[in-house]
């Protein structure tokens, strides 16, 4: 896709969700988009491979939850795999200091090269077990916001990003659609780990059918020592 085409696209689809854009914002996310593909071909990092659609379910999807994120705030993206929705937040928010974590390191690589190619600021990916990662002192509750996309569901998501969150801070989970059953079973982990459901959002991805969900909860109280558990244990036995 040449850049005129991709731009106006881009443009329009952020305007839908309230957002504009400028010059080099939207050079950014074409370069972004031309390293993705690149690499795509080396590495798995996605299975969406056709330009509008990239504009669409990752770069527009992970600026849907730019709203929730407060001025100034230093955020992690938990799970990030190519960069979403981190490197889209940091694109069009100068403001927030942002480390992008993952558990495989040809995704740092691939992150390392966007952060270097984009010139991106406060920015910075870790090759680490989440688990691992929030065990560590000087990680946990050193976060304003921790997001995580497709990574887990609810109750194990909890124990990966409430860890990570300062008391009053925030943890948005991007979601699809019929999350009902996944709210419900997930609140007694939330609570227990110091977390209180504060808002879910219900919409659609601009100009289509895709129905989106974004779960955001307040930290109220430290989380207890123990969690998270050991690497596997919140996936493989989500808190009950």
């Amino acid at each position: 896709m040449l850049k005129e085409e991709f731009s106006k696209i881009i443009y329009e689809y952020s305007n839908e969700i309230g957002i504009s854009l400028n010059e080099k914002q939207v050079k950014q996310f074409y370069d972004y988009m031309k390293l993705l593909l690149e690499w795509n071909e080396k590495i798995n990092l996605t299975a969406i491979t056709e330009p509008e659609e990239i504009i669409l379910k990752h770069f527009i999807d992970s600026m849907t939850i730019a709203k929730y994120i407060e001025e100034g705030s230093n955020l992690i993206d938990v799970g990030t795999g190519a960069g979403f929705p981190g490197i889209p937040l940091k694109i069009i928010r100068k403001d927030i200091e942002v480390t992008l974590l993952d558990s495989l390191n040809k995704r740092i690589n691939f992150l390392e090269e966007v952060i270097a190619r984009l010139e991106l600021n406060q920015i910075k990916a870790i090759h680490s077990r989440v688990e691992e990662f929030g065990r560590e002192k000087s990680n946990r509750e050193s976060f304003d916001c921790a997001t995580s996309r497709a990574v887990a569901n609810l109750s194990t998501l909890a124990e990966y990003l409430l860890p990570l969150v300062k008391l009053k801070g925030s943890c948005i989970s991007m979601k699809g659609p019929n999350i009902e059953e996944e709210i419900q079973q997930s609140k007694n982990a939330i609570s227990l780990l110091g977390g209180k459901l504060e808002e879910i959002e219900k919409f659609q991805l601009p100009k289509s059918d895709i129905d989106r969900n974004v779960v955001v909860i307040r930290k109220m109280k430290d989380t207890p020592a123990r969690f998270p558990r050991r690497p596997g244990m919140p996936a493989k036995e989500p808190i009950k």
